[in-house]
């Protein structure tokens, strides 16, 4: 079995700074968003932010919209943001060894740069018996859990904002 990689915060904050940078060169001043966006913490401090998507569907353009809307997260609030995305039903293929359903490569890259940057994935224990798999499934980034519904109820009572499309 693959080993899980780590996330290095330092990479993330690198980043977001680089983006600050670019936006400030590119415009000639330092705009409020782009110095928002440079809200970083200290290696082991707990995030500020705290967010959980839902992703429930095969539907490549759906996948693509949640994967943008997970990056512009990450540039606005850095490493100061938490992310959680709950797979299950039809989108437990993107975090599947192999899929089920189709998963474009552009979701798969994006998942894998996703998860590089600290983003966790969950995988639906219930959906997985569903399709007669097991937890062995999963790839080695993702996260069993047993009850995707479940999943995102807990992290909402442990302060995530829910986000579904």
């Amino acid at each position: 079995m693959a080993e899980k990689r780590r996330f290095d915060p330092t990479r993330r904050r690198i980043i977001v700074a680089a983006g600050g940078v670019a936006a400030a060169m590119g415009s000639g001043t330092v705009l409020a968003d782009s110095a928002d966006s440079l809200n970083l913490t200290f290696p082991g401090q707990k995030a500020k932010h705290h967010i959980v998507y839902q992703l429930n569907q095969a539907d490549h353009g759906y996948q693509q919209h949640i994967m943008s809307s997970i990056q512009a997260m990450l540039r606005r609030y850095g490493s100061s943001i938490h992310i959680v995305v709950t797979c299950f039903a039809e989108g437990i293929s993107v975090v599947l060894k192999k899929p089920v359903r189709p998963v474009a490569r552009d979701i798969r890259t994006a998942v894998a740069s996703l998860h590089d940057y600290g983003v966790d994935f969950h995988g639906c224990g219930n959906t997985l018996r569903t399709l007669k798999l097991t937890k062995a499934a999963l790839l080695p980034l993702a996260t069993y859990v047993p009850m995707g519904a479940a999943d995102l109820m807990e992290l909402q009572h442990k302060g995530y904002a829910y986000i579904a499309w």
